[in-house]
């Protein structure tokens, strides 16, 4: 009520004010008065009585700040990172106190982060709860409402602002020139003394001289990033004159920034919008500040506006488009200590997730649980996640939503379930209504808007309709560790629970904080399997002395025997004999390939020859499940039915992958897939999902409490269709197959050219993880743009080094790029610092190339206020040298008509088979020549090769692991482990080099090529 009370006060400037709305008006100024003036409230936190302090809204409105605190600065929350507001005693924070202990019209909760971390607030009256409620739900309506423009225009002016009041040192709400230096140092600029000062005396006009107040400083922040690149661009089309007419301003838009239907009504508004000149305006004309301020505005963004809408074809089978998926999603953090949150799924669902994971788990007094089992993970109420998702399914979009049930409860409980899912759910879980037209068809987004899809077991059809329940095959991530390696509540010697429970924690958190210290673009630097060596090891020590101790106590005492063993004691073991078993498997799959020769159905894995287990499911809960029926690798059959989603781990995903690309992408074709993490990754860290993109996998589930490259590129893919959670896959994903790991996996498609110019950067900061923050030296910056996607795809090129500037770098380098399949590529802007003994992390945007738009752009990057990079983008349409048609004319139509589809799927079983048919290295692989041409300037960067070591594209590291080994020769990888892009051979030309220059070359056949590298060989082992 509160929350729709504040959206309308906020749009009364807009509408007739009548007396009602200006009365709430009012209220609200009363509330937005009362909080800037402060309130002393308890700040409740776990473990402590609490503790009173000072909160108080700033002038800009744009932040909540309390005091006395040790953070300083840093104790504030942006209204921009609040998610919600709740009131009375919701919080877990709050359960864990008395009920009586506090006046539940007194409290309230502020859910603000990516982590959704909690502020718990009590005030001493129920009026000041009232008045923070409704002032912050105003200031939160009024951010939601904003248009991009008005949002980036007053992110500007409140970084402006924050940056005076930083620099102003005493607070006086004045700078002098010693704070400016000092100011100049932290924003990366390296001016001379002479100019700083000649530009301060320029900007202090008023009678106090020698320092600068806020508007002052404004005068000198704009002289100071006065843009020469738009300058010169500016006068480029006004004929030399300092500003722009609407012609002028039509003609730039239609020929750089490829815009059609250009108006003069448009312009007109351009320059009525951003021009600060009230002359410029009454003429017409937009002078350099206002021609700035439309190219840093969203209209010249690098990403397409039209993709922030729903815009493609959302009426195909549901199997034909890319999902949004979470894993254990009530999770928010790590996967062995972190709370359980009713509140994530809300999070990821306003997100744009559309498949979220519930593990159901028997709890107290018959109420089912959902938590991580064997683990320590905090226990939620089913009833309470399911209200959640009940609630914020659909605001942010209607199409379906997947609720992926993880079932090990008991029949009665599992009756609980289902009676839930109905009474909260009602007419979402109706799918009576929804008709394809095709038995054999899943339905589309279209048809399923507004409905949750319930994945889960189904009963067999063999058993009777009048069988209340039933088993079937159990298949789930928590069985992924085997029995050993599972935390179970078993403690001996006399140790407690909460002793051993205490040991864990204090050691896994001092483990999962050093993992997390490791080169952000770099997720394989620190391994969970080294995490897990770790903790076997100190578990072993440790719990080895405590339970001495506690023997020596107990002899002692009366000679106590002890009973059950160490909580995690059989880590060893169980690594001793996966290793045995992975032993006995390679044996297995020699001589099932020796019993079934090429062309006939190998035996199954060892692993999936194990006894299987099973499972009791109620009819209830059975019902509920319509097109999304959980089913094993092994149950699969090809007999043309819809609904079946296969799950299994990232390693057996990668494993079909790596073996029957072509086949695996078939599948997906009719069926939904879903991959979800290693039950190894307990710090919760994310797996490369583009090789499972890259064979049509829907279901990428990935740890979305999990901060990283992976989300980002995660969030870039699903951004280009409105983030609405589904993304179409390219026609050729959806009918006939290719192999994505070949040279040139579509020769009959045109390919896309990427020439992208990096103009100039824009302030850009120091590096998140500096030692000595703002004090640390002014940064050198160099630019990395990364292309993923197919593997062939794959690879990285970069700006030289500018030094000692961060401010406003100037590189003026073009980079050019090829790209097969241009639907599935994600563009990756990298910012970085140069360093005598490495590289540092400034800063990252990632753009579906899809979402590229041509002309000026500019590249913010995210979570950084005002860091950019300026670029000039175009994308050509190529062709390869020889086309499909002329060699067989039959090409293009049996690929596009599907004709591969005749080849037999009898399930998946095919996918796990290690003995490939004849021929298929063969085609997957490819003639490696030595490149004679298109070698680049050596430049100066952290990573540049060593003197006179030939520089070379690199691959995407894990696209490149995904390669079958026949297809990537063993001695491309350098000594830092990075795999290095082969060079193709004559049917492909290389990335980054224009066609003509290619065309050009006169490039000799495989045979000839053999022969130069032998001979290169013998002349420098003569040579030697």
């Amino acid at each position: 009520m509160a929350l729709l009370l504040a959206s309308e006060v906020y749009h009364v400037l807009g509408s007739v004010a009548t007396p009602e709305k200006v009365e709430l008006a009012q209220m609200v100024e009363r509330c937005m008065s009362v909080m800037q003036s402060g309130t002393q409230m308890v700040k409740l936190k776990s473990g402590t009585k609490g503790l009173v302090r000072l909160f108080y809204l700033d002038e800009h409105r744009t932040c909540i700040r309390w005091r006395p605190s040790r953070k300083s600065e840093k104790a504030k929350i942006v209204i921009d990172s609040i998610y919600k507001v709740s009131e009375g005693r919701q919080s877990e924070i709050f359960h864990r106190h008395a009920e009586g202990s506090f006046d539940p019209s007194c409290c309230f909760t502020i859910y603000h982060g990516n982590h959704l971390e909690t502020l718990d607030l009590i005030t001493s009256n129920p009026e000041e709860a009232r008045t923070w409620i409704t002032g912050l739900k105003y200031l939160m309506a009024g951010i939601s409402d904003e248009d991009s423009l008005a949002k980036r225009q007053r992110t500007h002016n409140h970084w402006v602002k924050q940056t005076f009041e930083e620099a102003d040192k005493n607070g006086d709400g004045l700078l002098n020139i010693e704070e400016i230096h000092q100011l100049m140092h932290k924003l990366n600029v390296n001016l001379p003394r002479r100019k700083v000062r000649q530009m301060f005396q320029e900007a202090d006009t008023d009678e106090n001289q020698g320092t600068l107040n806020f508007e002052e400083f404004s005068v000198f922040y704009k002289m100071m990033s006065l843009r020469r690149d738009l300058y010169l661009l500016l006068l480029s089309y006004s004929d030399k004159k300092d500003h722009l007419t609407a012609e002028e301003l039509a003609q730039f838009l239609k020929v750089e920034q490829k815009m059609n239907n250009v108006t003069p009504e448009y312009c007109l508004d351009i320059i009525q919008k951003f021009e600060v000149s009230e002359e410029n305006k009454k003429q017409n004309v937009l002078g350099i500040e206002g021609f700035t301020s439309f190219m840093r505005s969203p209209a010249c963004e690098v990403s397409n506006p039209l993709h922030r809408e729903v815009h493609q074809d959302m009426e195909q089978p549901l199997c034909h488009y890319f999902i949004a998926s979470s894993h254990n999603t009530y999770l928010s953090g790590d996967q062995l200590l972190s709370q359980s949150r009713a509140e994530m799924y809300a999070r990821v669902l306003q997100a744009g997730c559309r498949c979220v994971e519930v593990d159901c788990w028997d709890g107290a007094d018959g109420e089912p649980v959902v938590h991580h089992g064997y683990t320590l993970t905090s226990k939620i109420l089913f009833r309470d996640v399911a209200e959640t998702i009940n609630k914020y399914a659909f605001i942010k979009n209607e199409f379906p939503v997947i609720l992926s049930i993880e079932n090990h409860c008991s029949i009665q409980q599992q009756k609980k379930i289902a009676q839930y899912l109905k009474e909260i759910f009602g007419d979402k879980l109706d799918l009576s209504s929804v008709s394809t037209g095709d038995p054999r068809q899943l339905p589309s987004p279209q048809d399923l808007k507004g409905k949750i899809l319930v994945k889960g077991k189904k009963l067999p059809c063999s058993l009777g309709a009048d069988a209340e329940e039933g088993e079937v095959s159990e298949e789930d991530s928590a069985d992924e560790i085997e029995d050993d390696c599972k935390l179970k509540p078993c403690f001996g010697n006399g140790a407690t629970q909460h002793q051993v429970e205490s040991f864990i924690r204090t050691k896994l958190e001092s483990l999962l904080k050093e993992s997390q210290i490791r080169d952000k673009e770099d997720p394989d630097s620190f391994t969970v399997r080294a995490l897990l060596k770790a903790t076997h090891q100190s578990f072993n020590v440790n719990l080895k002395q405590l339970e001495d101790s506690k023997q020596n106590l107990d002899t002692k005492e009366g000679g106590k025997k002890s009973h059950g063993r160490s909580l995690m004691g059989n880590f060893g073991k169980h690594k001793r004999a996966a290793k045995a078993a992975a032993k006995a498997h390679g044996a297995s799959d020699d001589e099932d390939s020796q019993q079934h020769p090429p062309g006939k159905e190998p035996g199954q894995p060892h692993r999936l020859a194990r006894r299987r287990k099973t499972v009791k499911l109620c009819r209830a809960l059975s019902d509920l499940v319509v097109y999304t029926n959980s089913v094993a690798a092994q149950d699969i059959v090809d007999d043309g039915s819809t609904g079946n989603v296969l799950s299994f781990s990232e390693t057996r995903a990668h494993q079909a992958v790596q073996q029957k690309a072509e086949q695996f992408m078939l599948y997906n074709q009719r069926q939904l897939t879903r991959v979800y993490p290693s039950a190894y990754r307990i710090d919760s860290s994310n797996f490369n999902p583009v090789p499972y993109w890259n064979v049509g996998c829907q279901l990428v589930a990935l740890n979305y409490q999990s901060e990283g490259r992976v989300m980002q590129l995660n969030e870039a893919k699903f951004r280009v269709n409105g983030n609405c959670g589904y993304v179409l896959k390219p026609q050729q994903m959806c009918k006939g197959t290719f192999n994505p790991y070949s040279a040139d996996p579509l020769p009959a498609s045109p390919k896309k050219q990427l020439i992208l110019k990096i103009i100039s950067g824009q302030q850009l900061p120091k590096p998140p993880d500096s030692m000595l923050g703002d004090r640390g030296e002014i940064i050198d910056p160099f630019v990395e743009v990364e292309i993923i996607g197919l593997p062939v795809d794959c690879c990285k090129d970069q700006t030289r080094v500018v030094d000692d500037n961060g401010f406003n770098p100037v590189w003026e380098e073009t980079l050019t790029f090829t790209i097969h399949m241009p639907e599935i590529a994600l563009v990756r802007f990298l910012v970085w610092d140069h360093d005598p003994i490495g590289r540092d992390f400034v800063g990252q945007r990632t753009v579906a190339f899809n979402s590229l738009v041509p002309g000026y752009r500019h590249v913010y990057l995210e979570g950084l206020t005002e860091a950019s990079l300026f670029v000039h983008i175009i994308i050509n349409e190529t062709y390869g040298k020889w086309s499909p048609l002329i060699l067989n004319p039959s090409y293009t139509i049996m690929h596009f008509l599907g004709a591969t589809k005749s080849k037999q799927l009898i399930g998946l079983r095919g996918l796990f088979s290690k003995a490939p048919k004849a021929g298929a290295a063969e085609a997957s692989g490819h003639h490696v020549r030595k490149r004679s041409i298109g070698e680049r300037i050596l430049r100066r960067t952290a990573s540049a090769p060593a003197k006179g070591r030939k520089k070379s594209k690199m691959g995407f590291l894990e696209a490149a692991e995904m390669k079958d080994s026949t297809s990537e020769p063993t001695d491309l990888k350098d000594k830092e482990g990075v795999v290095r892009r082969p060079n193709r051979s004559w049917q492909a030309r290389p990335a980054s080099m224009p066609v003509d220059r290619f065309l050009m070359v006169e490039l000799p056949c495989p045979a000839e090529d053999t022969a130069q590298e032998a001979k290169a060989e013998e002349n420098t082992s003569v040579q030697m």
